[in-house]
């Protein structure tokens, strides 16, 4: 199936800004709010048009209580840059005076690991797999070195306790490996989003939500209909899941993994041009038609935001 976007807690709005639009010179595909608290933002950042498989997400929460990375959650978010742009992110985060680990070698990819402003545990990964995949050109990265997207994500589980017979029979990753006690699970899909690492950590603590966590993970789904027959399919097995939710931009169901992990299935479309044109993606606060009336109140209870300003390169 492939991730179709990873969304994590965030403390201060304008921080996560700097440093996802900023530093790592993603694009920001949409400013809205989080539908089930109009109060806070929701925070999209993603490749050209925000395409899944692209998509990292953010519920800002000011002043929010921290939370404790553990088992039932996922850990870590790996992004994938070109093979060849390993040396040039060492510099970029150097300047940005972005502390990291590494490069270190995992499944024969190179990773350096960093964290977030708020703890948000992060990898950039050297991949093949970033070739064929065209990269944002407006971005304050060149684009021959700019993330291309996800690469995958890590969920720490207290040992197995059926997730990797989930991930293999339900959501169909392979099984693609191991190393220590981290299993590589991978979907046979096209692009990005395609790798789940599922680490085994018997006995360690629990995670514990909050600022600087992950909050769950989507999966792809290409139309509704596919969407609905997994539904079913999940809800067989006994699992709780919930009834089809309208996003705006694709439609959701939500359950819980047997580790305990909160996932997602997401719809591939509509997208996130359903409300605004491309070349403006991220440039205003776009509201669901049900919140319109409340533009005055939603706006006011908001925290102000700089907006990242567009980039002019210099021709060579």
């Amino acid at each position: 199936m492939g991730i179709h976007h990873i969304t994590a807690i965030a403390g201060e709005p304008q921080r996560n800004l700097d440093f996802y639009a900023g530093a790592l010179g993603l694009r920001l595909v949409k400013l809205t709010v989080n539908f089930d608290d109009p109060a806070t933002y929701h925070l999209y950042y993603g490749d050209e048009l925000g395409r899944p498989g692209s998509l990292l997400t953010f519920f800002p929460w000011p002043g929010g209580r921290r939370g404790r990375q553990g088992t039932a959650q996922a850990g870590t978010v790996s992004l994938a840059i070109p093979s060849a742009s390993l040396g040039f992110w060492i510099e970029r985060l150097l300047s940005h005076s972005i502390k990291y680990n590494g490069p270190v070698r995992r499944f024969d990819e190179q990773v350096l690991s960093l964290t977030d402003p708020d703890g948000l545990l992060l990898e950039l990964v050297a991949t093949p797999q970033a070739a064929g995949i065209s990269p944002w050109g407006e971005g304050p990265v060149a684009p021959e070195h700019a993330i291309r997207g996800l690469h995958g994500t890590t969920l720490w589980e207290d040992g197995d306790a059926g997730t990797a017979d989930f991930l293999a029979r339900t959501l169909g990753f392979e099984p693609a490996g191991e190393e220590g006690n981290l299993l590589r699970f991978q979907s046979s899909g096209p692009g990005l989003g395609t790798v789940v690492h599922l680490r085994r950590a018997p006995g360690f603590w629990r995670g514990a939500g909050g600022v600087g966590t992950v909050h769950h993970v989507a999966f792809r789904a290409a139309a509704e209909q596919a969407q609905l027959n997994k539904r079913a399919e999940i809800e067989a097995k006994g699992i709780e899941i919930t009834p089809v939710i309208d996003r705006q931009y694709f439609r959701s169901v939500y359950f819980r993994e047997p580790g305990g992990v909160l996932f997602e299935i997401a719809t591939d479309g509509p997208g996130f041009t359903i409300d605004e044109p491309s070349a403006e993606l991220g440039t205003r606060l776009m509201l669901p038609p049900a919140f319109e009336g409340r533009r005055q109140e939603i706006e006011d209870s908001l925290p102000a935001v700089r907006l990242p300003q567009p980039v002019v390169r210099q021709e060579k």
